[in-house]
């Protein structure tokens, strides 16, 4: 094959009129400029996608995590208030400090969180409780 009849060779150009030869490689270097500025764009996009995709993994495992301890947490919670519970249940027909007109549902709601220590006004708790809750006792 003859130098300069693939149209596609870097080294093959046209004879452009001697008015024009500024022009085009003032156009070639504006456009080879153009390239380079967009792969450059282009090569910081890719990267700044793969470093927010590498944070999201890195937070969706740091979440993970902390749903898991705090499930732990839950169960950990609900046994210790079964636990207790059952403990209530077992000292209220050996309480001596209850009025026989108190129900446990009057000392203690599964809405509230705590014992109410006065109830319509009265003192419940004057006696020492001495619950053995060693089970849960930090």
């Amino acid at each position: 094959m003859a130098h300069g009849s693939d149209s596609n060779d870097s080294s093959y150009t046209k004879s452009p009129s001697p008015a024009g030869s500024r022009r085009g490689s003032s156009d070639n270097i504006k456009k080879v400029m153009r390239r380079e500025k967009n792969r450059i764009a282009a090569q910081k996009s890719r990267m700044r996608q793969t470093q927010k995709a590498d944070s999201l993994h890195l937070e969706s495992e740091n979440l993970e995590k902390e749903n898991a301890a705090l499930r732990k947490e839950v169960k950990k919670l609900k046994e210790e208030a079964k636990y207790l519970s059952s403990v209530l249940t077992t000292h209220e027909p050996l309480c001596t400090g209850l009025p026989p007109q108190m129900t446990p549902d009057l000392i203690y709601s599964p809405h509230h969180h705590s014992v109410s220590p006065h109830h319509h006004g009265s003192n419940v708790f004057h006696h020492q409780h001495s619950i053995a809750v060693s089970h849960y006792q930090h």
